[in-house]
């Protein structure tokens, strides 16, 4: 199936921000490249745009969609002052069989275009996607309104006083909207709602609710603020512990707005990351508190950073099944290398030969717990619970106590090493070495 996308307008009230309002950028990508991206997820990968209002800027952005692995191709209105009507007629001799139609504005849940997909539709009708409990972010006073009547549409419209739900601007179409459209401007209603009441009094318009999904209109710097909050917080994942939750996910989200306004990928993050990592672990070889302070910093670092190449690809939309496994494979391959820089700079300060027999286990231990994190987080996370608490010590919370571990903990030998005025002192020297105290 194919899409339409309205980008016509001249969007006034984003004039502040951007001259084209299609190309308003929103957390590392513009408007109408995220509505792209969306479809493309639901299985879309078939684009007919319409432009008018600096069109041109439009089509040197999106080019031919190759680069978002989609085909686009153009369609001028240059009546675009006009109603968004005009807009969808003029695609008229492109579409001969059913077809998604969207706004270059909407930002929504592409979970919303999945289930509208799966709904059978008759070739005398179209469906719109309405919501039925509408956030408080939403502009209700310009939303369109709709009044729904058992599983039909019965009238919509900007001034509707008795309605309940809105118009979420996500259609499935076929040709008839176009017979439709035509009487419609021909009455003088240049709107696309025009359209809409007149298969609805044909009783050939259907809606599907939208549930708990998200979608908003971005009209102007409100609204774009708004979905920038809402993108934000569908990254936090229900698979997220405490650690992350409270402390790491604020963090790397801050991070990640920043990369966003860069060109590196996720992929590159990841490996960023894996440096961090690596770096944090070699400092533990050394053994001595200065170095476990630094490996710990950065070894805490790391784990914040470990969360961006997740976050930076959701944000653009760019997941994919190699960036999921290249991220988990890096961040054993770390794991491996802590455990082993904590166990030598143990054993070279202490000749303990008993550690490398527990660094052996807490290895194996952290293999295990990480394959038994993601079977708990793949088959019992949304049901496992204690009251309202639901359990989860994943990665997060291990680097976090090796972290303290390193902070907290030195050994007696370390603190030696750490002051050279200790080592010259041999009533401190002997006390410290025989485990007394020295007060």
């Amino acid at each position: 199936m194919k899409a339409l996308i309205i980008a016509a307008g001249q969007g006034t009230r984003l004039r502040s921000v951007v001259d084209t309002k299609p190309l308003a950028s929103l957390l590392g990508l513009c408007l109408i490249e995220r509505v792209i991206l969306t479809a493309k997820k639901s299985g879309i990968k078939e684009f007919e745009i319409v432009v008018g209002y600096h069109g041109e800027n439009i089509r040197e952005q999106l080019s031919d969609g190759k680069k978002y692995g989609v085909k686009i191709r153009y369609i001028q209105n240059d009546q675009w002052t006009q109603g968004n009507a005009i807009s969808v007629l003029k695609a008229r001799d492109r579409f001969k069989e059913s077809f998604v139609l969207l706004m270059a504005d909407h930002n929504y849940d592409h979970r919303i275009l999945n289930e509208l997909l799966k709904i059978k539709i008759k070739k005398d009708e179209c469906i719109l996607c309405v919501d039925k409990n509408p956030k408080d972010y939403l502009n209700i006073d310009d939303a369109t309104k709709v009044l729904t009547i058992d599983h039909r549409i019965e009238t919509i419209g900007k001034k509707l006083g008795d309605y309940n739900c809105i118009d979420t601007g996500i259609f499935i179409c076929n040709p008839v909207i176009f017979d439709a459209l035509e009487q419609s401007i021909s009455n003088g209603d240049e709107g696309l709602s025009g359209a809409i009441s007149i298969l609805a009094q044909r009783r050939k318009m259907r809606y599907m609710p939208l549930e708990d999904n998200f979608w908003i209109d971005v009209d102007d710097k409100t609204d774009k603020n708004n979905a920038e909050l809402l993108i934000c917080n569908k990254l936090k994942k229900n698979t997220d512990g405490p650690i992350s939750t409270i402390l790491n996910r604020p963090l790397s989200l801050r991070l990640s707005k920043i990369l966003l306004k860069t060109r590196i990928t996720p992929n590159q993050i990841s490996v960023l990351s894996l440096v961090i990592g690596l770096v944090g672990a070699s400092f533990f070889f050394n053994g001595e508190y200065f170095y476990l302070v630094l490996g710990g910093i950065l070894i805490h670092i790391h784990s914040i950073v470990d969360g961006c190449d997740g976050e930076v690809a959701r944000l653009k939309l760019r997941q994919t099944k190699y960036g999921g496994w290249l991220d988990s494979v890096l961040d054993r391959y770390v794991d491996a290398i802590i455990v082993l820089g904590l166990v030598y700079g143990y054993w070279s300060i202490n000749g303990d030969i008993t550690i490398w027999v527990l660094g052996f286990f807490a290895m194996i231990g952290s293999f295990l717990n990480s394959y038994t994190a993601d079977k708990y987080d793949l088959n019992l996370k949304m049901t496992m619970s204690i009251g309202s608490h639901q359990i989860r010590i994943g990665r997060d919370m291990r680097l976090l106590l090796i972290t303290i571990g390193a902070l907290t903990f030195p050994s007696r030998t370390s603190l030696l090493k750490m002051s050279p005025a200790f080592s010259r002192s041999p009533y401190f020297s002997q006390q410290i070495r025989e485990g007394r105290p020295w007060n």
